[in-house]
């Protein structure tokens, strides 16, 4: 599989407002290995203040906190899905924040790229944040 550029990107002085305006956050293959980079960045934004939700197709508890299987069982307003899922996978959690209509930011993680689903975020009013860190650019900016 050839990486992708990502031609659709939100500029870094709309990532400190994206965090700014973000109180919950969906973590997408939030994994309960602690040795996994999904795990130490859920971990990070819960203990910044973010409420976090795990997405994982197993377990019951990460971090804490409830997991579900899909964002659509998630019974409250997500503001940000941070994605931790292979490309080919981005658009069909893009589908899922699109038939949710709550969601205000897509966030895939470095080395994460998929335009053409991007795109179509963006269309429907999502910001867009691909190949950058939560954790890093939180880091960053706070």
């Amino acid at each position: 599989m050839e990486c992708e550029f990502p031609t659709v990107n939100t500029n870094k002085d709309e990532i400190k407002e994206i965090f700014q305006k973000t109180k919950t956050i969906a973590v997408i293959g939030c994994s309960p290995d602690e040795s996994k980079a999904s795990n130490m960045v859920a971990a990070y934004l819960k203990n910044a203040g973010y409420k976090m939700i795990p997405v994982y197709p197993k377990e019951d508890i990460i971090l804490g906190e409830k997991v579900y299987r899909s964002l659509s069982e998630i019974p409250c307003k997500v503001d940000m899905v941070n994605i931790f899922r292979k490309p080919d996978v981005i658009a069909q959690v893009i589908d899922e924040c699109i038939a949710r209509g709550d969601i205000d930011c897509v966030w895939t993680q470095l080395g994460l790229v998929n335009n053409e689903a991007a795109a179509k975020a963006k269309e429907c009013g999502m910001k867009v944040v691909q190949n950058h860190c939560t954790k890093i650019e939180h880091k960053r900016l706070f």
